[in-house]
């Protein structure tokens, strides 16, 4: 069985990392896959995946109906609205559509789709938090509950040295967040929240552009902020002491970040609400926060206790590769899906 991708890995953005780590998975447990990149192969990642032994097959959607064993097969997009705008050709071919999206409401190309053809035939959610909230909205075209799955997105921690910044007392902590350059992921008052330590601190954001800066203001002279892909994120975790994003308007479904914090040895100091419920375990292996004297209490408590704060990290890492992103329960997930699905064919 080949299971064709639509869509590509890149360096930037969750839904694009994540879908590396999950072929990377399925290759480990033997799946053939293929990638349709929408709508063209960047030349290092086609190299990348080939070392894996993955397929690339360059075309355009007026040509998907001559890829050779596209037509009923079982193909997976992941959050990429490139293909919602000709997923219905995918339908024609009589494709199983698995569908999986990152946001916790449903993009308007998707909501074109399914006034046309319906639900896809499977739909993949990456937490409960993400399911409670989607499941009510794709009622309203027939989405029945045999059509979706729960599973946690694949993260390989090998990729990401443990490797915690060691931290003493009298030195300045170093607090830092990730992410899209979307305001909406930024909270207004992040520079405040940072303020409010009460320890000398300095501030490293990755995920910076103009339209972030129209809405928080230049960042203050103890802040470095870099646009996206400027560092890696390993890297770039490793310059950090603790993970602190602040509160924002967008509401994480299952914070790819924190995965990767987690895997790297930077403690979690995030908000109280969404996938951040789902992914961290309170005063076990980060901090769950209501408000901003929290976030800043907590980043205290990290930064003059180094022993408590390396056994946060220590215990993340190990939820991690037992829990959160264990390969083996993640595939066996997967493998389940798949064959309902060539079962469905046959």
């Amino acid at each position: 069985m080949t299971i064709f991708i639509i869509g590509y890995p890149s360096d930037i953005g969750g839904a694009n990392t994540e879908l590396w780590h999950t072929v990377k998975l399925w290759r480990r447990f033997g799946l053939d896959v293929a990638l349709i990149p929408t709508w063209q192969a960047d030349v290092a990642w086609r190299r990348r995946l080939e070392t894996i032994g993955c397929r690339t097959i360059e075309c355009n959607p007026d040509a998907l109906e001559d890829v050779p064993d596209l037509a009923g097969s079982t193909v997976v997009a992941m959050c990429n609205t490139k293909f919602l705008a000709v997923a219905g050709r995918f339908r024609r071919l009589r494709c199983r559509v698995v569908w999986l999206g990152c946001m916790n409401w449903l993009f308007p190309e998707e909501r074109l789709h399914y006034r046309q053809f319906g639900p896809f035939a499977r739909h993949v959610f990456q937490s409960r938090f993400q399911h409670d909230q989607l499941v009510p909205q794709l009622r309203r075209y027939g989405y029945l509950d045999r059509q979706g799955r729960i599973i946690r997105g694949a993260l390989d921690a090998e990729e990401i040295p443990f490797q915690p910044l060691p931290h003493a007392q009298e030195e300045v902590f170093v607090v830092g967040r990730i992410s899209r350059a979307d305001p909406d992921k930024f909270s207004p008052t992040l520079w405040n929240t940072y303020r409010r330590i009460p320890h000398p601190i300095r501030a490293r954001v990755l995920g910076w552009e103009s339209d972030v800066q129209a809405r928080l203001g230049p960042p203050p002279p103890w802040a470095e902020c870099l646009p996206p892909g400027a560092q890696a994120v390993a890297p770039f975790l490793n310059t950090l002491h603790a993970l602190a994003p602040g509160r924002a308007a967008a509401v994480e479904n299952w914070p790819r970040v924190g995965l990767e914090a987690m895997a790297a040895g930077v403690p979690l100091v995030v908000e109280a609400k969404g996938g951040w419920l789902e992914m961290v375990r309170h005063g076990e292996t980060g901090y769950l926060c209501k408000t901003e004297d929290q976030i800043a209490y907590y980043g205290a408590r990290l930064a003059y206790d180094e022993p408590h704060r390396l056994q946060l990290a220590r215990q993340a890492r190990r939820l991690l590769v037992s829990e959160l992103a264990d390969p083996r329960a993640i595939w066996l997930q997967w493998r389940e899906l798949f064959k309902e699905l060539e079962e469905k064919r046959d």
